[in-house]
Formats: C-alpha cells, sequence, structure tokens
C-alpha cells in the first residue's frame, strides 16, 4: 500500500491490514515509527541478499545471479522506497554499506573480466539497480530467477567485453 500511496494514513494501513488503526498504535507510537520499522526490514532484507550471494568468494557469474534475484524478491516483497529515510544517518550507513559491497563486487567482476572495462567509472553501479527495479515492476509473471535471467542477460550483453 505504501508503494503505492506513501502517504497512506496509519487508518488506510489497518484498513488494508485488516486490523483496526489502535491495533497498529499498539505496536507503533506514530507513523514515522511504523514506516522506519518497514525500511528498517527492508534493508534487513538488502543486507541478507547480499550475504546471501556471496559477492566476494563465489565465482562472479553465478554471485550476479544470485545477487539479483535476490534483490528482485526484496524489491517485490518490500516495495518501498528508501529516499524519505536516507537522511537518518543510520539507514543511509546502512545503505552506503550495502552500495559499497556491490560496487566492490561489480569492479571485482570488472577487473575478471566479465563486465567492460572502457565504460565510465560507476556505469554499471548505476544501471544494475535500474535494471533490477524494472525487472521486478515490469516482469510480475516472471519468477524472481527467470526476472534475474534477464537482467543478467541484459547487463552482460551491454556490458560484456568484446
Amino acid at each position: 500500500m505504501l508503494a503505492a500511496d506513501p502517504g497512506a494514513s496509519i487508518a488506510n494501513i489497518a484498513a488494508e491490514a485488516g486490523v483496526d488503526r489502535r491495533t497498529v498504535y499498539r505496536r507503533f507510537a506514530s507513523r514515522e515509527d511504523l514506516l522506519a520499522a518497514i525500511y528498517g526490514a527492508r534493508l534487513a532484507a538488502v543486507e541478507d541478499a547480499i550475504a546471501d550471494a556471496r559477492l566476494r568468494e563465489a565465482p562472479v557469474a553465478v554471485a550476479l545471479h544470485r545477487y539479483v534475484e535476490n534483490i528482485i524478491a526484496v524489491n517485490r516483497t518490500w516495495p518501498v522506497d528508501l529516499a524519505r529515510m536516507l537522511a537518518d544517518d543510520g539507514v543511509r550507513a546502512r545503505r552506503d554499506a550495502s552500495v559499497r559491497e556491490v560496487d566492490a563486487f561489480l569492479e571485482r567482476a570488472t577487473d575478471e573480466g566479465l563486465l567492460r572495462s572502457d565504460l565510465p567509472q560507476g556505469w554499471a553501479s548505476a544501471l544494475l539497480p535500474q535494471l533490477m527495479h524494472l525487472a521486478s515492476r515490469q516482469l510480475p509473471g516472471l519468477s524472481p530467477a527467470q526476472a534475474a535471467d534477464v537482467v543478467v542477460d541484459t547487463l552482460l550483453r551491454g556490458l560484456r567485453t568484446p
């Protein structure tokens, strides 16, 4: 609901969940507390997705596919934008740590020849999240694994070494 209407009220959220708004307020003192919990859960899911992909240890192609599949699943489970919470230093630090981990992985992929090295620095880092976001929203009939196939194929054919 919050993905479709970021301004949704606690009453609307409670109604969508099938509970009384007092039930929501028993757990969350304010709408901001509810949003912080949602964003925290999304960040934890992203961190788990990165850890599960084994970006530092697994073969690059395997890690790339696992990461993309995991993030597509996270995007579909938690379709909320973190931008509103990035003013929070803790949220920003966690998000930035995840970004650094993925950036280091994409550098590894370039160093190992999976991605082209003649593109502007950071291009793959900017493109990959956009592809995953598109696949999450535009390919709802595909499983996360199938959508990951599309994203990885698109990324590698567009950024592959000649």
